[in-house]
């Protein structure tokens, strides 16, 4: 199988160490994944904002980068999802490109995801002796579906001792441009989503998304608390 590494933007810039780390877990599971140096933002940023030809310039480039991938792995649902979901919406006006944008977002993963519902995976030989929450990303689990995927691979984690969190599936108010928009509104919902987290004892807080744990991560700093945000990649590779 020849699997691409979409790193994002994100991750790219801030989060090297997922991106390592996601290499990390697939090569465990006999897995080389292919890195495109030439890959760019997926154009999330800006469709979210209204700026559609700019996004389109970056959908068209995706699709041609990742074109020669069975699958292209990513650890974030949010970037996963918007290939999936709306390139085909985005490039409807080209019937070449709305199919190839198709193909695209059928052989796109987040990583949990290609793991468990690919690759059958649940267990990658990690070792994490911490108490650990899980937040689960809107993205991922409203545009994707993938709810039980990163559950069932922490659950496998040695260990690792899984705390619940109230209102899991709840926003923690990040949303991309949402938090800046609505600033109020999005401190609100961060800080109901902080209280559940510390209520859950956990030393760990964790997600399939880097952009939310940014999120969650700097409320708790501010508030300077002793749990930490840690991305789900990392964690499946630590020993």
């Amino acid at each position: 199988m020849r699997v691409a590494l979409f790193v994002t933007c994100l991750i790219d810039q801030l989060f090297p160490g997922v991106a390592e780390a996601t290499v990390t877990v697939l090569r465990r599971c006999g897995i080389e994944p292919a890195l495109v140096p030439e890959q760019t933002c997926c154009g999330q940023i800006a469709f979210n904002d209204g700026f559609w030809p700019e996004s389109r310039t970056l959908a068209r480039r995706h699709l041609d980068l990742f074109e020669g991938a069975d699958a292209v792995v990513t650890p974030s649902g949010s970037c996963a999802a918007m290939v999936r979901e709306f390139y085909s919406m985005l490039l409807q006006e080209d019937h070449d490109l709305t199919a190839r944008a198709h193909h695209a977002g059928a052989r796109t993963y987040e990583l949990t995801e290609f793991l468990v519902d690919v690759l059958h995976r649940s267990d990658v030989g990690a070792r994490f002796p911490h108490r650990v929450t899980y937040h689960a990303s809107c993205h991922g689990l409203r545009g994707l579906g993938v709810r039980n995927q990163p559950l069932q691979m922490l659950s496998r984690v040695q260990d690792l001792e899984l705390r619940t969190l109230d209102g899991v599936e709840e926003c923690c108010g990040f949303g991309g441009m949402f938090a800046v928009k609505f600033a109020g509104l999005s401190g609100a919902m961060l800080e109901t989503k902080m209280r559940a987290i510390e209520a859950s004892g956990a030393e760990f807080v964790t997600a399939t998304d880097a952009s939310c744990l940014m999120h969650i991560d700097g409320g708790l700093r501010r508030q300077r608390s002793s749990v930490k945000a840690l991305h789900v990649a990392e964690i499946l590779a630590s020993q």
